[in-house]
């Protein structure tokens, strides 16, 4: 027998195997739901237990199972008998108290991972038609709802919730700290790559929060500056106490017009990218080093001393790699003065990067133009499902210092 034969022969086994395990993982997520909506539903009848009606008969009860329904989910279509509860509460108005599974909200048709998959994949360049093939292939054949004509409608609903989102009114929070870049994506608007500007902001309660994603033209001081206007429009009126960015934004130029107060902060893995550029590779090493010492110091005084020794090092054979880093110092170094728990946020653009990691991998293979609210509606939708993940910022107290006006001096509170 041919060794092609003999492959030939396996491929069909292998597919059986592979079938077989999906089968076994999707009846072990059915079990796990079902048990998962039935301790949902115990711990909710339990806490209401004492509650009883006038004729001693409790008010919230079991009240059998509503009808089956499937669950599209990464492992293919899930069946779901969601246990039912019959609620005989009125809240403070008057109104019937209804149960609704945190876990199964009603009408869930595709869970959170299968709506994630799909402005990826278009992201990715599959066309819309490509969509039932490319579904096919993870869901199965028989997955309802996931046709080409369902991301049409689909497109239409995420537009709309851009920009509804572009609108939405920001003055129930205050933003202490801004994270914000200039994103280019591989995906063309009017004939240039899309540049995204990216605004990411933290609250005086520590999250944060996804607040603008607007294109713009390159990185213009005009195109931030209008950014920046629209986030106080709606509500930003108070001006956040840090901005950390990319030192060749536009944005410098826009923030003192809009936001006077707000002090800056430099990237500095961009820094140290643009001062390796000046140098060359085999000094790559050691000026990494002596830059790291800058900024990982543990007091201003101790990382102007690393910067005076960079200089010592480096100025007469490459006065533009020292100059790169002088002309920023203060901006560079304004991080001490804010709490020193929060140091590791500010030094950097990360929570832009790490999403925009994931971002660029879809849009890198993206070919030909787009429309400008589609490439932003799918950046949006993407950069949504990464703010699910973003870390809260710690040491929160600190935040509510900032916001009372107390002063910091190389990340330590400054007495009163």
């Amino acid at each position: 027998m041919s060794k092609g034969t003999e492959q030939g022969a396996q491929a069909p086994a292998a597919t059986v195997v592979r079938d077989v395990l999906t089968e076994i993982a999707r009846a072990g997520a059915k079990k796990m739901l079902a048990q998962a909506l039935e301790d949902e539903v115990a711990a909710y009848i339990a806490a209401a237990v004492e509650e009883r009606d006038e004729r001693g008969r409790r008010l919230v009860v079991r009240n059998g199972h509503a009808q089956e329904r499937e669950v599209q989910t990464g492992l293919g279509p899930v069946p779901v008998r969601a246990p039912r509860v019959r609620d005989g509460r009125t809240d403070g108005v008057g109104e019937p108290v209804r149960y609704t599974s945190k876990i199964l909200p009603p009408y869930l048709r595709k869970t959170r991972s299968v709506e994630e998959l799909l402005p990826w994949l278009y992201l990715s360049g599959v066309s819309t038609n490509g969509f039932q093939q490319a579904l096919a292939s993870i869901f199965g054949p028989d997955a309802p709802g996931l046709s080409s004509r369902t991301i049409v409608r689909l497109k239409e609903v995420w537009e709309e919730e851009y920009e509804a989102w572009t609108r939405r009114p920001l003055g129930s929070k205050r933003y202490v700290y801004l994270w914000v870049d200039g994103v280019h994506v591989n995906v063309r608007l009017t004939g240039e790559r899309a540049c995204i500007l990216v605004v990411i902001g933290a609250t005086s309660d520590g999250e944060k929060v996804l607040l603008a994603v607007h294109d713009g033209v390159r990185e213009s001081e005009e195109s931030w500056k209008d950014v920046l206007l629209s986030l106080r429009d709606r509500g930003m009126t108070v001006a956040p106490e840090l901005a950390i960015g990319d030192g060749a934004l536009g944005f410098w130029a826009a923030l003192p017009k809009v936001f006077p107060t707000t002090r800056e902060q430099r990237c500095w893995v961009h820094k140290t990218a643009n001062v390796l550029n000046k140098l060359p590779k085999t000094l790559h090493p050691e000026a990494k080093r002596h830059l790291h010492q800058i900024w990982m110091a543990e007091s201003r005084a101790n990382a102007l001393r690393a910067l005076a020794s960079f200089g010592e090092l480096f100025r007469a054979k490459y006065p533009k790699a020292v100059e790169c880093v002088e002309k920023d110092r203060d901006a560079l170094l304004a991080f001490y003065d804010f709490p020193a728990e929060h140091w590791k946020h500010l030094r950097t653009t990360n929570p832009i990067e790490s999403t925009f990691s994931t971002v660029r991998l879809r849009t890198d293979r993206t070919k030909g133009s787009g429309s400008r609210i589609a490439c932003l509606t799918m950046v949006f939708k993407l950069c949504q499902s990464a703010e699910r993940s973003w870390r809260r910022l710690d040491a929160v107290e600190r935040l509510g210092d900032l916001v009372q006006g107390v002063r910091f001096q190389d990340g330590i509170k400054v007495a009163a």
